[in-house]
């Protein structure tokens, strides 16, 4: 039978300014990191939440190289529900990160896209005050 938890592989330049983006700007939380053998098994998660967790994957060849920060093309790879995305996209901003336009209301939510070192997109998410109060 399947677990709950759910683990998921981005590839990257470099683990250290991955992970010091991640963590510094973005807020992630380190839940693993040590070296195996020539290689080195780094995962990260938002705070509290163990259920999915980001291995980050450094490229090693050329192909892997092409594919950093297009792994999902125009599409963002990953989405972060925040309880306050105005707040997070202040803090955010200030600290560098780039974003695609300010945070807008649409039905599902107030969000706005941003992208990681690479330009790889992540959608930021707060759901809308009556979906966040029957949870």
């Amino acid at each position: 039978m399947l677990k709950k938890n759910i683990i998921a592989g981005i590839l990257v330049k470099n683990f250290d300014e991955a992970l010091d983006f991640y963590t510094k700007k973005l807020g992630f939380v380190v839940v693993e990191d040590f070296p195996m053998g020539t290689d080195r098994w780094l995962t990260i998660t938002a705070p509290g939440s163990q259920d999915c967790v980001l291995a980050l994957h450094e490229a090693r060849n050329g192909a892997e190289q092409a594919l950093v920060g297009k792994q999902m093309g125009s599409y963002p790879f990953l989405g972060i529900v925040t309880d306050d995305c105005v707040s997070d996209y202040e803090r955010m901003k200030g600290l560098g990160v780039r974003f695609d336009g300010e945070p807008s209301v649409r039905p599902y939510g107030t969000g706005v896209m941003l992208e990681d070192l690479y330009g790889n997109k992540i959608f930021l998410n707060q759901e809308p005050a009556e979906a966040a109060a029957s949870a």
